[in-house]
């Protein structure tokens, strides 16, 4: 029997936990006692919320990426398409010859925050990653014969992100958070990976991978956003824009695209200690700006066009909430995302699904 691979892994994981987070006796009216599952957004929304002054949280986020299948705009691309039609701006040859068939990426994510006062808290967040690309090589300058397959893999520390949350709320309604939030990612993760590949010609050299192999972007970059959520009997509602935005280039020559999102979620709690939510995802993300002189292939991904573009996702998720004795504060949450739309400045991979695990703690 194959094994599960880590995205089935983890929700199943997720799932078993259901009747150990529920307690006997749970239910309202339990007043200041409860903590309650919809207080807390989606586990893939960050800096949604503040604590109270001189509480903490960790947090620990598994978070998992699968890309299957190339696309340029809306259109579906196969690696024949690409190397016959999609030009090589290193020409020769004229043509791409290098065709990525499949990406995935694992992220470990740890955090941290303090409530400095009952309207600040101030965040910390580091990140390790893993990261596979599948690629299949045609054979010398022009044509559609396959000399072979290679994979490149990456793994290391990411970039760290460091925030202040500020409430915009009076604190006055115990369910409601109006919230806006100032992040700095600082570039702590390499932007000089190195692995093996085949190339056209049959050699197998190992020069600089391109850019959505590197771990981390090589430069400072603000991260604002604006949350508000608030609970309505067993439901909740929530909404959240954010942006990241590229203060320089890195010390390569380039810097990755701005990214800016908006996303609204709703969640229904059949009991204090577990919810259900539905959230909508859209983001638009830009070319790279600039460019490394040491990534130059005939791959669509060392090009700096064929970056960025416009994602709509769906995502369906389940928050749990310990209530008694070991796990109370403790918090276990699952977020499953596909695509419903996606306009690729390409060509590109395209993303096929997403998902977040996450734990936190709060004492």
């Amino acid at each position: 029997m194959k094994p599960l691979s880590a995205a089935p892994r983890a929700a199943l994981f997720a799932l078993l936990c259901l009747p150990v987070f529920a307690p006997a006796n749970a239910h309202d009216g339990d007043g200041g006692n409860v903590t309650y599952a919809t207080d807390h957004a989606p586990i893939g929304v960050m800096a949604d919320h503040r604590h109270k002054q001189g509480e903490w949280m960790t947090s620990y986020r598994f978070g998992f990426m699968d890309m299957a299948g190339n696309r340029d705009g809306t259109d579906r691309l196969s690696p024949e398409d690409i190397v016959t039609t999609a030009p090589n701006p290193f020409a020769p040859p004229p043509t791409l010859r290098v065709v990525p068939t499949d990406m995935t990426m694992k992220m470990h994510m740890a955090g941290v925050m303090y409530g400095l006062t009952d309207r600040i808290t101030l965040m910390a967040m580091g990140m390790y990653m893993t990261q596979e690309m599948d690629h299949v090589t045609f054979q010398g300058p022009a044509g559609t014969t396959r000399l072979g397959g290679f994979t490149t893999e990456t793994a290391g520390f990411g970039d760290t992100t460091l925030a202040a949350i500020v409430g915009l709320d009076d604190g006055s309604y115990e369910h409601r958070q109006i919230n806006i939030a100032l992040g700095l990612s600082i570039p702590t993760g390499s932007i000089g990976e190195h692995d093996q590949i085949l190339t056209p010609m049959g050699t197998t050299p190992s020069p600089r991978l391109p850019y959505p192999m590197q771990l981390g972007s090589g430069t400072f970059d603000l991260k604002p956003s604006a949350t508000a959520r608030t609970r309505i009997g067993k439901a909740s509602i929530g909404g959240q824009v954010s942006g990241v935005i590229r203060l320089e280039r890195n010390d390569a020559g380039y810097a990755f695209g701005d990214k800016y999102e908006a996303t609204a979620w709703a969640a229904y709690e059949p009991a204090p200690w577990i919810s259900v939510s539905a959230r909508l995802r859209g983001a638009t993300i830009g070319e790279i700006d600039g460019r490394d002189p040491m990534i130059a292939a005939p791959v669509q991904t060392a090009d700096p066009e064929n970056h960025g573009g416009e994602v709509i996702e769906a995502l369906v998720g389940i928050n749990l909430a310990g209530q008694e004795g070991l796990l109370k504060g403790h918090r276990l949450a699952i977020e499953v995302g596909k695509p419903l739309y996606r306009k690729l400045n390409g060509p590109q991979l395209e993303t096929d699904l997403t998902l977040t695990v996450g734990w936190q703690k709060a004492f």
